[in-house]
This record gives C-alpha cells, structure tokens and sequence, in this order.
C-alpha cells in the first residue's frame, strides 16, 4: 500500500474519530457502492459505535443485495435497512406506471424523492451527524463538497471523509484490505443505484455517465445530497 494512501487512511480515521467525539449519535448513510464499503471496513474497525445504514428502493440490483448479505456475514457491525413507503410507491405507480420516471425529470426525482429522500428522512431522525462516501470527483455536482458541513435541509453535521481520495484509492484500499464490494464493479458499473437506472460504462466515459443516462450531467442526483451546505468554520 502506498504511503499517500496509508496517510488518507490516518485522516479519515481522525474524521471519524472527530465525528464521534463532537456530534454523537453519528449514522453512515452506506449506499454499498466501492467508496461506502471503504468506510464500512474502516468504521468497523475503528469506530464500530456508528452506526449504518442502507436504503432499500426495492428497485435494486440483485448484486446489491447479494452484497448486503455478504456485509452481514463479514462485519459484526449491524446493517439497518430502510424501506419506503409502500401507499405512496402505489399511488405513484397508479399515476405514472411501474417505470414512469423515465417519462420526466420532475418523474424521475418524484420517484427518487419516495425511495430514497423520505426513508433518508426516517434513517437520519435523532442523530446529530452523518457520513456519506462522496467524493468530489464522482460528478460535476460534488465539486464544492466540504469534508465538514452543516447540512442545512437536514439539521445535522454532514461528513465526507473520502472526499479527496481518488478512484483508484478506493480500490487499491478494496483490495489491499479484501474488502467486499459490490460485483458489477466487476463488469463496468462504477455508480450503482436502482437497476432500471444503472448502466454499464464504456472506457473513457465519465463515471456517472451509467446513472440516469437519459438526463443531463447537470441535474444527475436524486435529492440526497443537494441542498443548502454550509461550511463548518
């Protein structure tokens, strides 16, 4: 492991460390993906008082469940799932068919916002901060993360300890460590989310170009992490 990694590693432990230590309760948003299993692996080493979680769309690919089982057998640290609202996923589909967010920008966030903003909402109640696996480089979005800020629409510390790591980082990580992660990284799917809205990427391409292909670079999140962030000073 190269030593510019090891020293990334030591800051994201202190990130954790600093997080615990000033905004306990802390929870890890883990959406499963290669940079979450990074910090899946670190907090269960280190701070295994975090707790994490996942959201269940019940639109996911098989592998991610798959690897949700595969986190509960090789980690002692629990996996909590949150599931959206059934009623509001049926009036939806009664309105705008099982696949409507194809349709629409406003469609697809509409359908984003019901299985993911809202069980988002349920996952973060009563804790003081969070943890995402951002990193700025993932989309043109992210540029102007910080590593600490207060999330605004949420009330809560927000933290991206891998913020500056690079892709590269986060496998060299994955493998150094045998981490589990997710197997259609293995067949050229660098962002995995839903699987009627996760493609397969071609060399070159950017590698948010495999969600939500049909839309613009510009507008390609789903309401999770775009909101009013402050700098913490």
């Amino acid at each position: 492991m190269s030593s510019a990694l090891q020293q990334k590693i030591e800051q994201v432990k202190e990130v954790l460390a600093n997080a615990m230590r000033d905004f306990s309760p802390v929870t890890f948003a883990n959406s499963l993906g290669a940079e979450d299993m990074v910090l899946t692996d670190l907090i269960a080493k280190y701070q295994p008082d975090i707790a994490i979680f996942s959201l269940d769309t019940g639109r996911l690919p098989q592998e991610t469940y798959d690897l949700m089982q595969e986190v509960r057998n090789h980690y002692t640290v629990p996996l909590t799932v949150y599931f959206p609202d059934s009623a509001r996923i049926e009036a939806y589909v009664a309105q705008h068919g099982v696949n409507g967010f194809y349709d629409s920008v406003e469609n697809r966030k509409a359908c984003c916002y019901m299985r993911k903003v809202e069980p988002l909402k349920r996952a973060l109640s009563g804790k003081r901060a969070w943890i995402t696996g951002m990193r700025r480089d993932q989309a043109v979005t992210r540029g102007s993360l910080e590593v600490s800020s207060f999330d605004a629409d949420h009330g809560l510390q927000k933290f991206n300890p891998l913020l500056d790591w690079t892709n590269a980082e986060v496998w060299e990580y994955l493998r150094s460590y045998n981490a589990p992660y997710n197997k259609l990284h293995d067949r050229f799917y660098p962002s995995i989310g839903c699987a009627p809205c996760t493609r397969a990427v071609t060399p070159g391409e950017d590698i948010r170009s495999g969600r939500w292909w049909w839309e613009s670079a510009e507008g390609k999140e789903c309401g999770l992490h775009v909101g009013k962030i402050s700098q913490l000073k």
